[in-house]
């Protein structure tokens, strides 16, 4: 009998957290929770940025190449992959916020020790030992980042989009303000100073997250990521997102050296024409992100519209050399806003696009399908920010920043044609439909004769 009250119990406690509650005001559980891991955003993508302006000189200096320096950066990325999609799948074994904690501690660790590299000895142990810290501070970041998409559309699940929209004002601010607050404690107080500070700023935000966020039993589920991927709606919504994070990672490797060998820029004018680039995603992610949770109808073609922008600004960057028009450092500042914005109308709907394709698949509702789906964005989007900067910055070489924009932009078209394709042949059933088909359930006999 005590087994049965427990059960139900639990149960009661599992509707409080899937089901709206009559008034839209948060609680403050659910406020302490998004400034939690609006805190965890915002740490990561400062951590992930700093590198920029001042490691690859530094790393020179220690005897890498630049064949070094970009697989150290590429390593990352492909250890972000492997952890999302183990950690995503594993999410309910080991705890939303045990991962959540734990991926916070070891980024706190890497990116102290890291901080400590340059007194290493150089040649091939400072190289190897880039390449452990970065790897495994690439899993911690991907525990963090995996729990806290999971532990989103949990406690918010009626306003994914809108949280998620809120939270990457605090993403874009950690991409900008990274390469200019590293830079100038580089120039100021050296090397180690910049990983000390947000090393010892992560191992504080520990206990608070420790304390703050909330423990959320579930039972694993028995669906696997090859069941998530036979659905083909999935399969191009990932491949959305993959041009995504492509897209990004080529501008972060090449548009730099782009800017200052075409208009004779200094590396401050640079970093303020990026700014064309995240200001239009942080103003537009909390904006598309309330429309699409309001009117969700509008997500497919939101992705496809931005989709289409996102190729369009992705040609005119350069501009292409076939368009045979000059391209002025003002078009490029405009590109580079009509790609942000467009990036904020293609991603945000994503997510939580995903997560109604799951449900309808027959998935179970819970923690462990939230995990696996957050893993599978974390795994796509890493494998997107390894192949943009690998293979743009090769055709950047091999050919021109112009043509490796235009066939960029072209892999951004192909993804908005295809899921466009998709929702025209594939159409979701009309109100109607469902109201007649739920009537029907609901009249039909329990026994059949």
């Amino acid at each position: 009998m005590d087994t049965d009250n427990e059960f139900e119990q639990r149960d009661v406690n599992n509707a409080h957290i899937d089901s709206p509650e009559p008034s839209q005001r948060m609680t403050k559980q659910q406020i302490l929770t998004l400034i939690s891991i609006a805190s965890v955003n915002f740490s990561s993508m400062i951590c992930y940025s700093i590198l920029g302006p001042f490691f690859p000189n530094e790393a020179v200096k220690k005897g890498a190449s630049q064949t070094d320096i970009g697989l150290i950066f590429g390593c990352y990325a492909v250890c972000n992959l492997i952890g999302s999609l183990i950690l995503g799948k594993y999410i309910v074994q080991i705890g939303a916020k045990f991962m959540l904690v734990a991926g916070l501690f070891v980024s706190s660790g890497c990116t102290i020790i890291f901080g400590l590299l340059d007194r290493v000895p150089a040649g091939p142990p400072f190289i190897a030992l880039c390449f452990i810290v970065r790897s495994i501070d690439a899993l911690g970041f991907a525990a963090a980042m995996t729990s806290s998409f999971a532990l989103t559309a949990k406690i918010f699940p009626n306003n994914v989009a809108t949280v998620l929209g809120s939270l990457e004002i605090f993403t874009g601010l950690g991409l900008i303000l990274g390469p200019p607050v590293g830079g100038w404690f580089y120039q100021s107080f050296g090397y180690e100073v910049p990983f000390m500070l947000l090393g010892c700023f992560l191992l504080i935000m520990v206990p608070f997250n420790i304390y703050v966020l909330p423990t959320i039993d579930a039972d694993p589920s028995k669906d696997s990521f090859f069941r998530l991927l036979k659905n083909l709606k999935i399969l191009l919504i990932s491949y959305v997102i993959f041009t995504l994070s492509a897209g990004l990672g080529f501008l972060d490797t090449t548009l730099s050296l782009f800017a200052i060998e075409k208009f004779n820029l200094s590396p401050g004018y640079v970093g303020l024409i990026m700014l064309g680039l995240s200001l239009p995603y942080c103003l537009a992610s909390p904006l598309m992100g309330y429309f699409t949770d309001k009117y969700p109808a509008t997500r497919s073609w939101f992705m496809v519209t931005g989709g289409f922008a996102t190729a369009v600004g992705f040609c005119l960057l350069g501009p292409a050399p076939f368009l045979n028009i000059s391209g002025p450092l003002w078009l490029l500042v405009v590109m580079l806003g009509v790609i942000g914005f467009s990036l904020g109308m293609t991603a945000l709907p994503t997510f939580p696009e995903i997560i109604t394709c799951v449900y309808d698949q027959g998935f179970e509702e819970g923690l462990s399908t939230l995990g696996m789906v957050s893993g599978l964005f974390g795994a796509v989007w890493s494998f997107g920010m390894f192949y943009g900067p690998i293979v743009g910055g090769l055709i950047t070489q091999n050919l021109s920043f112009e043509w490796a924009a235009v066939i960029q932009g072209g892999l951004a078209f192909v993804a908005a044609f295809l899921l466009g394709l998709h929702y025209i042949f594939h159409k979701p059933p009309t109100q109607r439909q469902i109201t007649e088909l739920t009537t029907q359930e609901e009249t039909s006999p329990l026994l059949n004769p």
